[in-house]
C-alpha cells in the first residue's frame, strides 16, 4: 500500500514551522501510543507512521529531500526506514524519543535552582481603609529552608550521597518490548523519589525534606484608592526556591467590606441624605457625613427628591495620586409620619391656598363612602 504523505500524517500545511510540526506530533503520539490506546488494534502501526513522518520533517535536511523527492528520497533510496525491529537507539531516533520522554513522563530531572511557588492572602479592608490606605501586619504560612541543615535535608555534620539506584541521575530506564518493537521507559527513581541523592541521616527538624512549614509576619503597605478586587505583589515573599532557587512572590488580594452609608463609584463616593419636607420646599442646611468628617450642605428651596449634590474633592483618592474623585449626594425627601393637629390644620390651609384638595381630618375611606349613600 502507498504510503500517505508525511504533512498529511501529522496534519500540518507544507509550509509548517518545526514547532508546528513538533506540537503536532507530539498530539498524534499521545493519541496513537499503543499503551495509551490499547483499544484500537491498529494503533502500534499509526504510531509507527507518526513517528517515521516525525522523523524526515522535524529533521530540516531530510525535509528539504521529501519535499524535492517524496517518499523515494535522494537518488530513489527512500528514507531507509525499517520498523520490523523498532528501537529507537539503532535507528536514529533520538530526538525521537527525546520527545517521547517529554510527552509522557514530563522531561527529565531538573538539575539547576528552581524558583518558589507563588502564595494568594486575603486581606479585608474597611471603605475608609481602601480610600486613604493603611498600613497591615500580616501573618502567612510558607515553606522556608531548613536553618538546622540549610535544605539539604540531612542531618548536622553529615551530607547527602549520590543515590545508588540511578547514580545521581533521578531516573531510571528500562527496555519494554511492544507489537512493534523495542521502547526504553524511563521513570522517576524510586528509591530517591528523583532528588538523585539518598540520605543516611535525615534532619530532625526538617525530617529529611530540607525545609520547614512556618508563619511568617509581613507588613503591607496599602496604598490609597484601591477597590474590591486589587492585587497587591510582593517579590520573594513567597515559598522558598529549590536547591537554591529564588522565592515566590506574595499576591495580596484586597476584599473591601461594604459600608453602611457609603457607595463606590470608580473614584466618586455616593451617599444619601434625608430632608424634611419643609427643608425641601423652604431650604436650609442638613449634615452630610463624608469620608473627612461632617460636612454643611446647603439645601435650595425647592429641592426635589433625588436630586444631586457634588462635593468636589470629597472622593476616594486616586491611585496614581493626582488629586481625588468627589462625594455625590442624594437628596430623599422625607414625608411626616406623626403630625399634631396644629400642623395638620396649617397644611390644610397649605393646600387651600395652593388650590389643591385634600382629605378632611376624620374622612377617610369609610367616611367618604357614608357621605355618598347618606348625601
Amino acid at each position: 500500500m502507498a504510503k500517505r504523505d508525511y504533512y498529511e500524517v501529522l496534519g500540518v500545511s507544507r509550509d509548517a514551522s518545526q514547532e508546528e510540526i513538533k506540537k503536532a506530533y507530539r498530539k498524534l503520539a499521545r493519541q496513537y501510543h499503543p499503551d495509551v490506546n490499547k483499544d484500537d488494534p491498529q494503533a502500534a502501526e499509526k504510531f509507527k507512521e507518526i513517528a517515521e513522518a516525525y522523523a524526515v520533517l522535524s529533521d530540516p535536511e531530510k525535509r528539504a529531500q521529501y519535499d524535492r523527492y517524496g517518499h523515494a528520497g535522494p537518488e530513489g533510496q527512500g528514507f531507509g526506514f525499517d520498523f520490523s525491529n523498532f528501537d529507537f537507539r539503532n535507528f536514529g531516533f533520538g530526538d525521537i524519543f527525546g520527545d517521547l520522554i517529554d510527552a509522557f513522563f514530563g522531561g527529565g530531572r531538573r538539575e539547576g535552582p528552581e524558583r518558589g511557588h507563588d502564595l494568594r492572602y486575603e486581606l479585608e479592608l474597611t471603605f475608609r481603609e481602601a480610600a486613604f490606605g493603611v498600613e497591615r501586619e500580616i501573618r502567612v504560612p510558607r515553606t522556608e529552608v531548613c536553618d538546622a541543615c540549610g535544605g539539604t535535608g540531612a542531618a548536622p555534620g553529615t551530607r547527602p550521597r549520590v543515590c545508588p539506584a540511578c547514580g545521581g541521575r533521578g531516573q531510571v530506564s528500562f527496555t519494554q518490548q511492544t507489537a512493534f518493537g523495542r521502547f526504553i521507559q524511563t521513570t522517576t527513581c524510586a528509591q530517591c523519589g528523583g532528588t538523585g541523592q539518598f540520605i543516611d541521616t535525615p534532619c530532625g527538624r526538617c525530617q529529611g525534606r530540607g525545609a520547614v512549614r512556618r508563619p511568617r509576619s509581613i507588613k503591607v503597605r496599602v496604598p490609597a484608592g484601591v477597590d474590591d478586587g486589587f492585587r497587591l505583589r510582593l517579590r520573594r515573599e513567597g515559598e522558598s526556591g529549590i536547591r537554591g532557587g529564588p522565592p515566590g512572590d506574595l499576591y495580596v488580594y484586597i476584599r473591601v467590606k461594604p459600608d453602611p452609608v457609603f457607595v463606590r463609584d470608580g473614584y466618586d463616593v455616593i451617599s444619601e441624605v434625608p430632608v424634611t419636607f419643609v427643608q425641601a420646599a423652604l431650604g436650609g442646611e442638613v449634615e452630610v457625613e463624608t469620608l473627612d468628617g461632617t460636612e454643611r450642605l446647603r439645601i435650595p428651596e425647592g429641592t426635589q427628591t433625588g436630586t444631586v449634590f457634588r462635593l468636589r474633592g470629597k472622593g476616594i483618592p486616586h491611585l496614581n495620586g493626582r488629586g481625588r474623585g468627589d462625594h455625590r449626594v442624594q437628596v430623599r425627601v422625607v414625608t411626616p409620619t406623626r403630625l399634631t393637629e396644629k400642623q395638620k390644620e396649617l397644611l390644610r390651609e397649605f393646600a387651600r391656598l395652593s388650590g389643591e384638595r385634600v382629605e378632611t381630618a376624620g374622612k377617610g375611606f369609610f367616611g367618604k363612602m357614608k357621605d355618598a349613600f347618606m348625601g
